[in-house]
């Protein structure tokens, strides 16, 4: 799972960590859920199905793929500056994402053993592993003299409730979101090793097959729950949810394009890719999918993005809170109506869908 940061709102900083993250809008969430509703779920339908992933997940592939070697030793040392600042911004924001993921998966499968045994079983080996990709990153945050106090973030990180199948849209999209930017990136790098500004890089093509097999387990758990990805509720709710992910993901990279710049990646060209990789795999189970290579589809975003640099620039102003909430109200306005055509365009059935072809 990727991208977060620290919620900063009447929290204490933890010791010897990094200064924690302002959270914005942003930011994805820590989520909890109705635990009773989940241990109830009929797998029925789909039950062989989710076997067959449980088992995947029980043979482990990477239980021996994230170990450090000698090319970490003074990895650290070679980048500037500014390269450094921005890859430590990405590294506390992957780390503080996967424990997120680590934290949900393991309460969900504490709570539900008892009743759900197989939903339970897949959740924890889920929990493994992004407990394992939490480590890994905080490791390499360590190689900078920073650490991310885990302890500290799960006593104090506000949590979201999500229902159920909400928690399904978004853990589905974030893991397979996660599973296309990371092999885009390592196959990139694969052809320009000498962009390769750290050895973790090297760790990508094993990583995202964990997300993609997270990914394939939502796939099936919603096809055992129809009414997720069934009729017109379930159209808008998949269209909302695409949106979300799409449009937080683009907005927030175009903003961080220089770690992209640093790995020799034009953020824009990058994030489009990834999002028509995404809406293409997200078609074999979502009833419905955004039309991304429409004409407005991007420049809406990009408004967006215009937006947010204005209410940025009024924030650093020197007027008072009373006249900042004025001025930044035409651009909040604005967001909320790009957000809302975007939502309205008009989406492609998933059974007609043709991947654009690029």
């Amino acid at each position: 799972m990727v991208q977060q940061a620290f919620e900063t709102k009447n929290k204490t900083k933890p010791n010897n960590g990094k200064e924690p993250a302002k959270e914005t809008i942003l930011t994805p969430r820590f989520y909890t859920t109705d635990f009773d509703a989940m241990a109830k779920m009929d797998l029925s339908i789909n039950e062989e199905e989710l076997e067959a992933i449980c088992e995947e997940f029980r043979k482990d592939y990477n239980r021996h793929h994230f170990v450090r070697n000698e090319e970490f030793e003074g990895a650290a040392d070679k980048l500037d500056p500014e390269t450094r600042k921005v890859f430590v911004e990405f590294l506390e924001q992957s780390c503080t994402s996967e424990f997120s993921g680590f934290l949900l998966y393991k309460e969900l499968s504490r709570r539900i053993k008892d009743k759900n045994p197989l939903l339970a079983e897949c959740f924890a080996h889920m929990a493994r592993d992004e407990a394992r990709h939490a480590g890994f990153l905080n490791k390499s945050m360590n190689d900078f003299g920073l650490q991310l106090d885990l302890g500290f973030l799960t006593a104090n990180k506000d949590y979201t409730f999500f229902k159920p199948k909400f928690i399904f849209y978004a853990t589905y999209l974030s893991e397979k979101i996660g599973y296309w930017r990371y092999i885009a990136i390592y196959r990139h790098l694969e052809k320009n090793p000498e962009s390769k500004i750290f050895p973790i890089f090297n760790f990508f093509e094993n990583w995202c097959q964990d997300e993609n097999r997270h990914g394939d387990f939502f796939d099936a758990l919603m096809k055992a729950q129809p009414s997720t990805v069934k009729g017109f509720t379930a159209k808008l709710w998949c269209r909302f949810f695409l949106l979300a992910v799409f449009a937080t993901m683009y907005v927030r990279d175009v903003g961080r394009k220089e770690f992209y710049a640093a790995l020799g990646l034009n953020a824009r060209e990058y994030d489009k890719y990834v999002i028509e990789k995404t809406n293409e795999t997200s078609a074999r189970v979502f009833p419905v999918v955004l039309n991304v290579n429409h004409e407005s589809f991007y420049k809406r975003l990009e408004e967006i993005i215009t937006n947010n640099k204005n209410l940025s620039m009024i924030d650093k102003g020197n007027n008072n809170k009373a006249i900042k909430a004025i001025q930044k109200l035409p651009h909040y306005i604005s967001n909320g109506y790009q957000l809302l055509r975007l939502y309205l365009l008009k989406p492609l059935n998933s059974n007609d869908y043709q991947p654009a072809i690029r």
